[in-house]
């Protein structure tokens, strides 16, 4: 049976999932799109047998750290660790599988100054003299998650230095009737400064032609944020900021300045892609697996109001090492996910967390609806009767009865044989694996049709169960056989989101001891006969207890 596939590209591939702020724990709304996106496409990629490496960090340096502790009285220290450990948690519980999230330690400092010292001293950054608001009650600059006012662009509330909304940078002076996130009774002023910015005007022959060569692997909101911004001239990025939190760069002209923490977040990559490396057995040091001679592809997952630092600025100062490191191939973002069709709030307790959600529903099935109505091109919204009417209907009961189908077969036959598999089955199996490659692969990478492809061919498969109840499996030998082929690829090409259930039937012998890597590997299913097996059942809930093989 030939393969042929959209994507064949046999690199090893390095994921980058975004740096969570450590501001408070994590919700389904984030945990909906750049995360579960993310581990679906690294688990795809271990499954086909690729070199993977996952991981991603806290971004402490942030000054929506600060805001948040000084808003809860506490110190921005203790609210990082509580976070990290919040959002470990979380990531941990619905499934997140990285090979290593790296810690904000002397190690991450270093790495992050290593690289901005090198451009420091090639000259990439100018001295620059700019207005910022100031907070006359505490003589403190107040900028990015220190204020917020109207957008100068699309006149949506923002934050400062970047609007969430429509992702144009809004540096220095220009946010509109800023007022303070911590006390927003507290008057602003102006004060000039001198700091340290990126030019990035003069990365724009370059930045556009690294865009329009990679344009299939950018989604269409994030295109249109890339044309709009340079159809104008581009802002000069700010460097560091005279502020007291964050990371000092030493540059001699701005003495006392910290980095301004968006631009971390590469460097930030590059550290947390080594600590990960030496989880999975190489050691190496930060920055060494980005050289473009170790020629590995970079997928980065983002939500959409991340995306101009890491589409422009970003690829700017990359570009500015010379021909040192490899820029990402794929960015892609999603946009914000809902709580019924309202916008998660923390401070107003309209929110769920991944943990509250698995205490009532098992993680498959949270997953898979995760998936299914992820924001991956405009918003969309978390709904519980929605949930519901999909495990039942689409999910638990077709699997169930599909699987129970199966099980009473196995069972009835007793100690069966072999069981022969069509040509006409292995052909269907090979569409199968073209089609979900479509949807795992990059560039049209898209969850809701994973997560629809798996509950359609469900469906399929159960028909054919139907079909076939109470005939035996030596009665129709090659029929059987051809479903049950049929069933063990879809297992397979559901692990990266059915990952309880696919874990349940490689430890029944489904996959006759293949290891949790390479399930996809081509020819796994090039076969003429299979073993019959019974899969394991969906449990309707956390309580009813574990997965078991045709129970």
């Amino acid at each position: 049976m030939s393969r042929v596939l959209p994507s064949d590209d046999d690199r090893p591939v390095l994921v980058l999932g975004p740096n969570p702020t450590p501001n408070g724990g994590m919700h389904l709304g984030h945990i909906a799109g750049p995360y579960l996106a993310g581990d679906v496409y690294a688990r795809y990629q271990r499954a086909r047998g690729r070199n993977v490496i996952f991981t991603t960090e806290t971004d402490d340096s942030q000054t929506y750290v600060v805001a948040s502790a000084a808003r809860e009285g506490i110190t921005p220290e203790e609210l990082c660790k509580r976070s990290t450990g919040q959002i470990q948690e979380a990531l941990r519980a619905i499934g997140i599988s990285f090979d290593g999230f790296g810690p904000f330690d002397s190690a991450y400092k270093a790495t992050v100054l290593q690289y901005f010292s090198a451009l420091h001293a090639a000259g990439v950054f100018k001295l620059k003299t700019v207005r910022l608001p100031y907070l006359e009650r505490t003589g403190e600059f107040m900028v990015e998650g220190l204020i917020e006012g109207e957008c100068p662009v699309c006149l949506t509330m923002s934050r400062g230095g970047l609007c969430e909304t429509c992702c144009h940078p809004n540096n220095f002076d220009q946010l509109i009737n800023p007022h303070s996130t911590i006390d927003p009774s507290d008057k602003l002023t102006y004060r000039e400064a001198t700091i340290m910015v990126l030019p990035l005007e003069e990365y724009r022959d370059r930045l556009t032609k690294y865009h329009e060569s990679l344009a299939e692997h950018r989604r269409p909101h994030v295109r249109q944020m890339i044309a709009e911004l340079l159809a104008r001239p581009l802002q000069d990025v700010p460097i560091t900021f005279p502020l007291n939190w964050g990371i000092d760069p030493q540059f001699p002209e701005v003495p006392g300045q910290v980095l301004n923490a968006w631009l971390e977040l590469i460097p930030a990559g590059m550290f947390t892609t080594s600590y990960a490396a030496r989880n999975l057995g190489r050691d190496t040091v930060p920055g060494e697996l980005w050289r473009k001679s170790e020629n590995l592809r970079i997928v980065h997952f983002l939500g959409f109001d991340n995306a101009y630092y890491f589409c422009l600025p970003h690829i700017a100062m990359l570009m500015a090492h010379g021909d040192k490191y490899v820029w990402p191939e794929s960015i892609i973002n999603n946009e914000f996910y809902e709580l019924e069709s309202s916008k998660f709030s923390t401070s107003k307790g309209h929110v769920l967390t991944p943990q509250a959600l698995l205490e009532e529903v098992p993680r498959d099935i949270a997953r898979l609806y995760l998936a299914l109505t992820a924001p991956e091109y405009q918003r969309s919204t978390f709904s519980r009767a929605g949930l519901d009417k999909m495990a039942e209907e689409r999910l638990i009961g077709p699997w169930n009865q599909l699987a129970g189908a199966l099980a009473k077969a196995v069972a009835n036959a007793g100690d069966s044989s072999r069981l022969p598999v069509s040509p006409t089955a292995r052909g269907r199996v090979a569409k199968m694996l073209e089609r979900f490659d479509l949807t795992y692969e990059m560039p049209t990478f898209n969850l809701n049709r994973a997560a629809d492809t798996v509950l359609v061919h469900i469906d399929r498969l159960r028909r054919r169960a139907v079909e076939l109840d109470g005939i035996g499996l030596d009665e129709r030998p090659e029929e059987w056989g051809d479903l049950f082929c049929e069933v063990k690829a879809l297992l397979a090409l559901a692990s990266p989101l059915l990952i309880d259930l696919v874990a349940a039937a490689q430890e029944a012998g489904v996959f006759d001891g293949t290891p949790d890597a390479g399930l996809l590997v081509a020819g796994s299913f090039d076969v003429a006969d299979i073993v019959p097996f019974a899969p394991p059942s969906l449990a309707a809930s956390p309580a009813d207890g574990a997965l078991t093989a045709g129970g």
